[in-house]
């Protein structure tokens, strides 16, 4: 008799935050995540008035401006408003725990808002061996894609392929 294979586990939702810094007035300035099915959304943070640190070694990461920051992002309740619609009630996974959250708690912080999914480190989802590859594994995937900047959609969208590259490789 022939047993049914389980469905593949559904991809992670993975989240990706581009900052002013890394310092502790650091806020973020761009927010990508990508779903489960694989629909990804970006949006850059115009940073209210009183947001003022800018660190340009950060810039030169990302290449986001904080001119085009301030031209083209969204208030922080409307991004906030976007990521409490799309990750409401959902584990969202990413790479920088400790920036991430407090970034995003920035941003919900200021925007009034409190944000209805929950964040965790990727590391939940990997043995010891996945972690060690990860890094390797993501490069390839971003090279797959063609990434060339790091921004916040691409970054998620490679880590979230990686991911699933990893579960589904054997282990030796």
């Amino acid at each position: 008799m022939l047993r049914a294979m389980p469905p593949p586990a559904e991809p992670p939702c993975v989240i990706d935050v581009e900052a002013s810094g890394f310092g502790r007035d650091s806020y973020p300035i761009e927010v990508g995540f990508v779903l489960p099915n694989g629909r990804g959304i970006c949006t850059l943070v115009r940073p209210p008035p009183q947001w003022t640190h800018w660190d340009p070694a950060a810039e030169r990461v990302h290449g986001i401006a904080r001119a085009t920051a301030l031209r083209h992002g969204r208030d922080p309740d409307v991004v906030a408003d976007l990521l409490n619609e799309h990750l409401d009630c959902r584990t969202v996974y990413c790479d920088g725990w400790a920036h991430d959250y407090t970034w995003l708690a920035a941003l919900f912080d200021v925007a009034g808002r409190t944000p209805r999914f929950r964040l965790e480190h990727l590391r939940a989802l990997l043995d010891d061996r996945q972690a060690q590859a990860l890094p390797a594994v993501r490069a390839a995937v971003a090279a797959e894609l063609g990434l060339a900047r790091h921004r916040a959609s691409g970054d998620a969208r490679a880590l979230q392929l990686a991911l699933c590259r990893l579960r589904e490789a054997p282990a030796p």
